[in-house]
């Protein structure tokens, strides 16, 4: 049984490239060389292959290729989930607190940019620079489950007849909310320049750069605080519709964010050089940055506290995260010891604790049989 809690343990050692054998065309849309030879594993390589982009097999990173097969098998749709209980509360006059009603609607704020930014990104940069079809193929089930988990803010928004033009403006009109998406568009600014591309050492670190952005910060960072706040209400016997919907995102994102590291990690084994102790340097600059955003969104969202959880807490737990993806990335801690402070989110976090984590759906899918949690 594969641990989805953890990325890949044993990475394919770096080997050095191949003559071309193709075109250099990393899209896979260039012209078909008639004399080409079949590709060999060996061939393939995260960034700058010169391997045909267009053959799947043989693969090179089974990794990638479980990582596709289990993101099938975690199939959902919001509309799945019955929201009545969820809007009985929200229009209950008593049934949550205005704190608690600032910080739902701040956190659907967040995400409803958040995911389409991501998206974009897989679509727009990721795609097109990561050269091995395998993980092409993930970034496709990917770039399907960021569409559902906007499609799921919508589907809330509405449920709840929030206030659409508020909610999916937030990430222009709430300061705390502005600077992460800010921080983060600043790792894409070759998404409008049509002739970037990978194969110098600046533009391959610019690649890189752009991967622990968006997989170790936004998706590996940014979203837990997120996930903490409406993962309490649920503990609570609150908003339990919206709940088990992060629930599933939470699902879909640990397999995101284990995807993303195992991809950075590869390209570091295959391309040593990048990885230089000012580049490191860097990203624990990135990361100890990123902490530091979090914790202002979490003094604004819930500047009093609530539901178990304060300003001080999200910031430790925070500074929890970071050290955890530093050690992922081989980088040491950017902060000291940090015990996590909501050892409730391990728990929901660990896909093997869960009993049936489709009990509660309102349509039992077929692929839902197919998970195994033991």
């Amino acid at each position: 049984m594969l641990d989805w809690s953890e990325p890949a343990a044993h990475l394919p050692s770096a080997r050095k490239p191949a003559p071309a054998i193709v075109p250099e065309d990393a899209t896979g849309l260039g012209n078909i060389d008639r004399n080409g030879g079949r590709v060999r594993v060996d061939d393939k390589a995260m960034i700058n292959a010169r391997a045909d982009v267009n053959q799947l097999l043989p693969l090179k990173y089974r990794w990638a290729w479980e990582k596709y097969l289990a993101g099938c098998n975690n199939h959902w749709m919001p509309t799945e989930v019955s929201m009545q209980a969820d809007i009985a509360l929200w229009k209950s006059k008593d049934g949550l607190t205005e704190e608690e009603r600032r910080m739902i609607k701040r956190n659907l704020g967040f995400f409803a940019a958040s995911e389409s930014l991501v998206a974009n990104n897989i679509v727009l940069a990721i795609y097109r620079n990561l050269t091995n079809p395998e993980c092409r193929q993930y970034l496709l089930r990917q770039a399907f489950e960021e569409a559902v988990h906007t499609h799921t803010f919508q589907y809330i928004v509405e449920s709840l007849g929030l206030d659409e033009g508020e909610l999916f403006n937030m990430y222009r009109e709430v300061p705390s909310i502005t600077d992460k998406a800010a921080w983060a568009l600043a790792y894409t600014k070759h998404l409008d320049d049509p002739s970037f591309k990978t194969g110098t050492k600046e533009t391959d670190q610019a690649f890189l750069r752009d991967l622990i952005a968006f997989y170790v910060v936004f998706e590996g960072m940014w979203f837990y605080t997120g996930f903490a706040q409406i993962l309490s209400l649920g503990r609570r016997n609150k908003m339990v519709g919206i709940a088990e919907q992060y629930q599933y995102i939470l699902r879909d994102e640990s397999i995101h964010l284990n995807f993303g590291i195992d991809v950075i990690n590869q390209i570091k084994a295959e391309n040593a050089h990048l990885w230089s102790k000012a580049f490191q340097d860097e990203v624990r600059g990135m990361l100890r940055d990123a902490a530091q955003l979090e914790a202002a969104y979490g003094r604004d969202t819930m500047p009093t506290g609530l539901l178990g959880l304060n300003p001080g807490l999200t910031e430790q737990y925070m500074e929890f995260i970071a050290n955890r993806r530093c050690a992922q990335l081989g980088l040491t801690p950017v902060f000291k010891d940090r015990e996590n402070p909501f050892p409730w989110m391990s728990e929901a976090m660990d896909l093997k604790k869960e009993k049936n984590f489709f009990e509660t759906r309102v349509i039992e899918y077929q692929n839902g049989g197919a998970l195994s949690w033991e």
